[in-house]
């Protein structure tokens, strides 16, 4: 059969394995990334990720990890929090969701013990398909820290983008793509953060992407917005695609979309990862339709999940894959039906 219009992909994460959690080791790590792989692959999906399950943290299970595992092995950055400085942190703005900072910005920034290359180069030996990895952005990461040294989110933002510019550049993947989940809850600050992310972007060798969300903090949305707000943002990434989050989105939000840059492929979000309910073939199908009717035919690149999996359990993300594979084939006539 004839390669697929539209591919499927997942967005990073995938829930952490209980018999690794209870006795992790690095052949155990392998073993379990070996096990996400091979599931997406039955499942049919057309670019894989290799779920993140190294970056967890079980003192960190609120936000999985993307942004305690990029940010500590820097140079810099000091793990512990004054009192003062945390107190400091709980007043700020969007940052309710966590009682202490991932960590304190006291001096230049470099990539210190920090190896995303490695991590990318074990996923790659593991699977013959098209590999997507994935990393938090410099917006998010600059957004959680205490800086006591750049003194301007902007400046910390792209001294964080160089340290990720320099990993990036050495990673193997198909597809790199990088995670701004909290520049949607404040559009504002979408010029530096489109200048800092696009240092990011420029070095990878294969196709570079970008995910945007409103927040999955344990199945919950953090940031408010709209997509509206954000298409000069988008217009300005150096990206092939962008990966968004839709399915738990009003549906009348896509007509956004009309007016993003031609050249810039749409990644639909069509499975709602803060349900516990698999959605049905027919219902992708749907939502696929509605995307290239509200957007435009051939717009939409890639279907996949709003965000990552990693709170749900294994059995409900499987199912959600197997949808997400099933509504593609439906709605491209791939499966003998008409979508109706």
């Amino acid at each position: 059969m004839d390669q697929p219009r539209i591919l499927t992909t997942v967005v990073g994460s995938y829930p952490i394995p209980d018999w690794l959690a209870a006795l992790p080791s690095e052949q155990a790590l392998i073993d379990a990334t070996r096990v996400v792989l091979h599931t997406q692959e039955q499942a049919g999906i057309d670019v894989v990720c290799d779920g993140e399950l190294y970056r967890f943290d079980v003192n960190h299970p609120d936000t999985n990890g993307m942004i305690e595992y990029f940010v500590r092995p820097m140079t810099g950055i000091r793990v512990d929090a004054t009192f003062d400085e945390a107190l400091a942190y709980r007043a700020q703005p969007g940052m309710g969701f966590r009682l202490r900072p991932p960590g304190v910005v006291d001096g230049p920034l470099g990539s210190g013990t920090l190896d995303l290359p490695a991590a990318c180069a074990r996923a790659r030996r593991l699977t013959p398909r098209p590999l997507k990895f994935t990393l938090t952005g410099p917006h998010m990461l600059a957004k959680t820290l205490v800086d006591r040294h750049y003194g301007d989110p902007a400046k910390l933002a792209h001294a964080i983008a160089a340290v990720l510019a320099e990993q990036v550049a050495h990673c193997t993947a198909d597809i790199v793509q990088v995670d701004e989940a909290n520049l949607p809850g404040h559009p504002r600050e979408w010029r530096w953060a489109a200048d800092a992310v696009n240092t990011v972007l420029d070095p990878v060798k294969g196709r570079a992407a970008v995910h945007l969300c409103f927040g999955n903090y344990g199945g919950q949305s953090i940031q408010k917005g709209t997509w509206s707000a954000l298409i000069d943002y988008l217009n300005a990434l150096h990206v092939d695609h962008i990966v968004m989050e839709n399915a738990h989105r009003p549906a009348e939000e896509l007509a956004a979309f009309r007016d993003l840059r031609p050249e810039i492929g749409l990644g639909l979000g069509v499975v709602d990862i803060k349900s516990t309910e698999i959605e049905s073939a027919e219902a992708i199908a749907r939502a696929i339709e509605r995307a290239d009717r509200m957007v435009g035919h051939g717009r939409v690149r890639y279907v996949h999940p709003d965000c990552g999996f990693w709170m749900l359990k294994r059995s409900i993300a499987d199912g959600k894959m197997r949808a997400l594979v099933r509504g593609r084939d439906l709605y491209e006539g791939r499966s003998g039906m008409a979508v109706a």
